[in-house]
């Protein structure tokens, strides 16, 4: 139904619409719709294992048809991201090692990818490595749009995202309420909660441009959409109300 949502959406002017495609027959069904979106996401996981399950395809297969993808997706004039799922480590495989997941990145980099996008896809990161992690792809990765993309699988989300930032990454992918999650393994959750890491942020200072009482408010309307409880801290607390607090209870970054 990914052409209905395109149809669907009404988003301000300036909003980037991209879609994620897995193979060259996706990208084909994706440019029958030219006009819906301005950027094209590609996908490889840094694991054998989970690429096999994830898309049937072998990492090389996927990589492959990424260098014939790529071309098109510029030609067309198009924005050509990309992800590298299970960056952090593979449920079935364990750990993955930086330097192929780096490598593969330089990959996307090579054919023209403006941003690529690192993903905990079943929560397996810790900060401590999320830090060297995103301190080796800036490096490695000279003007590309550097992306953090963490799931909250083992509650450690919040604290990788902010890993991240100290390493100099200013980009993060999340979702409301931590929806979504990898259909493998079963157990994993969501993205980290878009109102849950917005909030830490500006308690630390950062700017994000977000209106975060709108967002907050958003986030409870997707509840009541799906008809159950999301599993942000946000929804349920809110913004931390500084402006009712004294002065010299207020921490300033």
């Amino acid at each position: 139904d990914g052409v209905e949502v395109l149809h669907g959406v009404d988003l301000p002017t300036g909003v980037e619409r991209m879609v994620l495609v897995p193979n060259s027959r996706g990208l084909d069904n994706a440019l029958r719709h030219r006009g819906l979106f301005e950027a094209v996401g590609l996908f490889v996981s840094a694991s054998q294992t989970h690429n096999q399950r994830n898309i049937n395809r072998t990492v090389e297969q996927t990589m492959a048809d990424t260098a014939v993808m790529a071309k098109r997706i510029l030609a067309e004039g198009l924005r050509l991201c990309a992800v590298i799922a299970t960056s952090f480590g593979c449920p079935y495989e364990g750990p993955v090692p930086m330097e192929r997941v780096l490598g593969l990145a330089e990959q996307f980099a090579e054919a023209g990818a403006v941003e690529v996008g690192f993903g905990d896809t079943t929560g397996m990161a810790n900060p401590a490595y999320a830090g060297r992690f995103f301190a080796s792809a800036l490096d490695r990765l000279p003007g590309v749009e550097v992306t953090a993309h963490f799931h909250n699988t083992r509650g450690q989300g919040l604290a990788n995202a902010y890993a991240a930032l100290e390493a100099g990454c200013t980009s993060f992918e999340s979702s409301f309420g931590e929806l979504g999650g990898c259909p493998v393994p079963a157990g994993s959750t969501g993205n980290i909660a878009t109102e849950d890491l917005v909030s830490m942020f500006h308690e630390m200072g950062v700017e994000t441009g977000v209106d975060l009482p709108a967002l907050i408010q958003t986030a409870r309307d997707a509840q009541t959409t799906l008809g159950r409880r999301l599993t942000s801290h946000s929804i349920v607390a809110g913004p931390i109300p500084w402006e009712a607090l004294p002065a010299d209870h207020r921490v300033v970054c």
